[in-house]
């Protein structure tokens, strides 16, 4: 077969190829790669891998020299607030003089200005900032994103939220995961009633399923947002009605929503920080995912992190997020999250690669098709300048992507978006 493209003298061929689906605990330290690699597509289809040398004859319309650099799947982002109007910098000074978000909220900021920006942008402004950010994401090396609404917290814009995520993914023909995160908050014309609120919200299921708007139902349980309780009976009817489950669990006080993200059969609980220690035991004989977001401790300043150490040495598979989003997290940046979980959550580098790959494809059910190279699958593949798996969670605040192929074809050289 005549191949379309083949890279050649890989220095660290990382295929991720793990017999399972997820890697957990001890597992997490493994790295599947081949020295001195090869891999080849056709019709942006894997159809060889291996070493260079067994290469050497394969005929190849584009033959790319790496020159000993890295070679990696494309990186999957589990945890994105990918769409959503204006922007909040304005905010900057509230939270310099260490006003807490869930007060800045009562004062109107937080997600409620971005709630409004989202409300009164059209269709076509949201896809355009949002084709902007996604472009962002791919120039980091991520080729496989999910991407929550939740900035509506009404029928018609947490639709519109969706739909832009649908024209994206028919867009760019790439692996995306749509989650409905009407349940991010409580509007205020609703404080009084959040049951009333979560009952409308759940109306939007049989829309959602009908569109084939969304694959997962989220929500945030959190104090002075949605209780247990309240988390345990809409994420059941969520499920009920066909959908997967993630719970933005525990991130500021420990409620007990990583537990119940175990007890429904999540397939991740996210953020965590404030997770019990028996939470952090309970990751060993779960198979929910552990989706750590240590971009938004960092830039909220605070000095708590999740526990990914308990997490990992317990048995259990983490994987990690940018999280970006306008308020809390504002970046593409997934490398500056590797760098972060080097650093703040005491990963090794070999448990941070399976972190942004295997385990952060299985975060969005996508693990047949995403976060590995194999034979068979559509050749979403990076090329790293650097020599080697740990240089890029070393070296920090620079962007290290050489090239980033999508479906065989190159969309990022150099940092930059190849329009």
């Amino acid at each position: 077969m005549q191949l379309d493209t083949l890279l050649i003298n890989c220095g660290q061929l990382l295929t991720m190829d793990h017999e399972s689906d997820m890697v957990k605990g001890e597992q997490m330290k493994a790295l599947p790669h081949i020295k001195d690699g090869a891999i080849g597509w056709k019709d942006g289809v894997i159809t060889f891998i291996g070493t260079t040398e067994e290469a050497k004859n394969l005929p190849c319309d584009h033959v790319i020299d790496c020159k000993g650099k890295l070679v990696t799947p494309g990186l999957v982002d589990p945890h994105t607030h990918l769409v959503f109007g204006g922007s909040r910098e304005h905010e900057i000074a509230l939270k310099q003089q260490g006003v807490p978000y869930l007060e800045i909220l009562k004062q109107g900021g937080g997600i409620h200005s971005t709630v409004k920006a989202t409300q009164e942008a059209s269709f076509e402004e949201l896809l355009e900032k949002a084709e902007f950010h996604l472009k962002r994401i791919f120039s980091y090396g991520v080729t496989a994103v999910e991407a929550k609404s939740g900035y509506g917290l009404n029928r018609e814009t947490e639709l519109k939220q969706l739909k832009v995520v649908k024209e994206l993914q028919k867009k760019y023909s790439m692996i995306m995961a749509s989650t409905f995160l009407g349940a991010h908050a409580i509007p205020k014309d609703f404080e009084a009633d959040s049951d009333r609120f979560l009952e409308e919200m759940a109306d939007l299921f049989s829309t959602l399923k009908e569109e084939n708007l969304a694959e997962f139902v989220d929500i945030f349980c959190e104090e002075g947002v949605f209780t247990i309780e309240q988390s345990k009976e809409y994420l059941t009817k969520a499920k009920q009605a066909g959908f997967a489950v993630k719970i933005h669990a525990d991130e500021i006080v420990s409620l007990g929503g990583t537990e119940l993200a175990m007890e429904l059969g999540a397939a991740s609980a996210d953020h965590l920080i404030a997770a019990s220690d028996e939470a952090v035991n309970m990751f060993g004989s779960s198979d929910t995912i552990a989706v750590l977001l240590p971009g938004t401790t960092f830039y909220l300043n605070k000095d708590m992190y999740a526990n990914a150490r308990g997490m990992i040495d317990r048995g259990g598979a983490v994987a990690l997020a940018t999280d970006f989003n306008p308020g809390s997290s504002p970046t593409e940046n997934i490398q500056f999250i590797m760098n972060l979980a080097m650093l703040k959550l005491k990963m090794t580098c070999e448990e941070i690669w399976n972190a942004v790959t295997v385990n952060s494809a299985k975060a969005i059910h996508k693990e047949n098709v995403a976060g590995r190279l194999q034979i068979g699958r559509q050749a979403d593949v990076v090329i790293w300048d650097a020599p080697n798996y740990q240089y890029v969670p070393y070296h920090y605040g620079v962007n290290h992507v050489h090239s980033v192929f999508l479906n065989g074809k190159e969309v990022a050289k150099g940092g930059a978006f190849l329009e």
